[in-house]
C-alpha cells in the first residue's frame, strides 16, 4: 500500500514503482484523498482507494478522523508492507500501522518542509510537536526511514528522531530520461523557468525581482513561471499577487503544467532559488534531464543537482535577487558556459537521477524487510555503505 496526501503526488512520482511492483506479480494498492488524478490509476490497473486528509493548519478532530480512516483501510486491505510518503503520512501511517498489526512500513520523507523550514510563529510551535510525534512513530524495529539527501539524514539522525541503521538515503523520486531529453531549438532568446508550487521559500519572489531587474536593464528574456499556489500552505503566495506579475509583464506565469517535458523543451534555464527545507527538487532533476543549465542554491537537497558551481549548474545566495540577476545574464552572455552547463546536468540526471534507478533502490528497501524472495527475482541484497547507515 502506497499513501499520500496527494492522489496527483503517487500518479506523478510513484507511478513507476507501483507498476513495477505490479509487473512483479504484487497486489498494489495506491491510497490518498481524493483529486482530478485518482481515476487515472484504473487505467494503468491498479486499484486505488480514498482515505480523507485536509491539508492545512492541523486541528485535533480533523487528524483524528484522518487517523481512524487509516487504521481502517490498512485492517481491511491487510498489507505486507506499508508506504508512506511525506512527513504528515509518515506520522499518521506508521501510528495507524502499529494499531491496525501492519508488519513492515517504509516512510519517505522528501524534505523537512514548512514546519522545520519556516521561521514564523506558527512553525515554530508545532516544531517541538512534531518532533515528539517523530519519535514516537517513525523509530520502530520494522520499519525504515527514507530521505532524499545526506544532510537531512545527519539531521535526523543528530536529532535522534530515528535510530541511524534504520536511515536509507534515495534521491529524488526519480525521472523518465527519456521522455525528458534535450530538444534542439534554435538559439536566442533566453527562455529561463521557474517550475515550483508558488511558495515564498521557493524563491519565486526572488525570481521575479530578478525578472524585474533584468527588464528595467534593457535585457531581452524570457521568465516563465510554472506552478499554483498552494493554499494548503501558510506560506502560499495569493493567486491575485501572482496574477499581478503576469500583467505587469515581468513574468510569464503558465499557471499548473501537466506536459513538463514539452515546456522545458522550450527552454534553456532551469532556476530554482530556494531556501525551503527541500528533499531533491522534482523540477531541477526534470531541467537537468531536459539538458537545461541549473541555476539554484547551495542548499541541502539543491546540491544534490549542483554538486559545484560552475561545473554542474551555478549556485546563488538564499534570497538575493540581485545575485540570481547576474547569474542569469553570465549565462546569457556566455552560450558555452550554458552549453556546458546543460551537459554536465544532463549526464547527471541520467546516471544519477533516472527512475529506474530510484525503483530499484525503493525495492531493495522493500527486500530488507519482508525478504529478497518474496519481492521477485528482480530483487537483490542491498549494499551497505560504511557505517551501515544509509544507502
Amino acid at each position: 500500500m502506497l499513501f499520500a496526501n496527494t492522489a496527483w503526488y503517487l500518479y506523478n512520482f510513484r507511478l513507476g514503482t507501483a507498476l513495477r511492483l505490479h509487473e512483479l506479480g504484487h497486489d498494489v494498492l495506491l491510497a490518498s484523498p481524493p483529486d482530478a488524478y485518482a481515476e487515472r490509476f484504473a487505467d494503468h490497473g491498479l486499484r486505488w482507494r480514498e482515505v480523507p486528509m485536509c491539508r492545512g493548519h492541523l486541528d485535533p478532530l480533523r487528524e483524528a478522523r484522518t487517523v481512524r480512516a487509516t487504521v481502517s483501510a490498512l485492517r481491511d486491505e491487510q498489507p505486507d508492507v506499508l508506504h508512506n510518503f511525506t512527513l504528515r503520512c509518515a506520522v499518521y501511517g506508521s501510528f495507524a500501522a502499529r494499531i491496525a498489526g501492519v508488519p513492515s512500513v517504509v516512510n519517505a520523507i522528501t524534505g523537512m518542509g514548512y514546519v522545520y523550514a519556516g521561521d514564523d510563529a506558527l512553525a515554530h510551535a508545532l516544531r517541538p510537536v512534531l518532533t515528539f510525534l517523530m519519535r514516537r512513530t517513525l523509530d520502530r524495529r520494522s520499519s525504515l526511514l527514507v530521505l532524499q539527501n545526506p544532510d537531512d539524514a545527519a539531521a535526523v539522525a543528530r536529532a535522534g528522531l530515528v535510530d541511524p541503521l534504520r536511515i536509507r538515503v534515495i534521491r529524488g523520486s526519480g525521472v523518465d530520461t527519456g521522455r525528458f531529453h534535450p530538444v534542439p531549438h534554435p538559439e536566442g532568446r533566453l527562455r529561463v523557468v521557474l517550475a515550483s508550487r508558488l511558495l515564498r521559500e521557493k524563491g519565486v519572489e526572488e525570481f521575479v525581482e530578478a525578472a524585474r531587474l533584468l527588464k528595467r536593464a534593457g535585457r531581452d528574456i524570457d521568465f516563465v513561471l510554472s506552478g499554483a499556489p498552494d493554499p494548503g500552505n501558510p506560506h502560499s503566495i495569493s493567486p491575485e499577487r501572482v496574477a499581478s506579475w503576469n500583467h505587469e509583464g515581468v513574468v510569464r506565469w503558465v499557471g499548473h503544467v501537466d506536459d513538463m517535458a514539452s515546456l522545458l523543451a522550450t527552454a534553456d534555464v532551469m532556476v530554482l532559488p530556494s531556501y525551503y527545507g527541500e528533499g531533491v527538487p522534482r523540477s531541477l532533476i526534470e531541467g537537468a534531464a531536459a539538458g537545461l543549465a541549473i541555476v539554484t542554491t547551495n542548499r541541502p537537497g539543491c546540491r544534490e543537482v549542483v554538486a559545484t558551481d560552475g561545473v554542474d549548474g551555478l549556485h546563488v545566495p538564499c534570497k538575493d535577487a540581485v545575485a540570481l540577476a547576474d547569474a542569469i545574464v553570465r549565462l546569457d552572455a556566455d552560450r558555452s558556459l550554458l552549453h556546458r552547463l546543460a551537459t554536465r546536468a544532463r549526464a547527471n540526471a541520467v546516471a544519477h537521477f533516472d527512475q529506474s534507478i530510484v525503483i530499484d533502490q525503493t525495492l531493495r528497501v522493500y527486500g530488507e524487510l519482508v525478504g529478497c524472495q518474496q519481492l521477485g527475482a528482480a530483487m537483490v541484497t542491498p549494499a551497505r555503505v560504511a557505517g551501515g547507515s544509509v544507502h
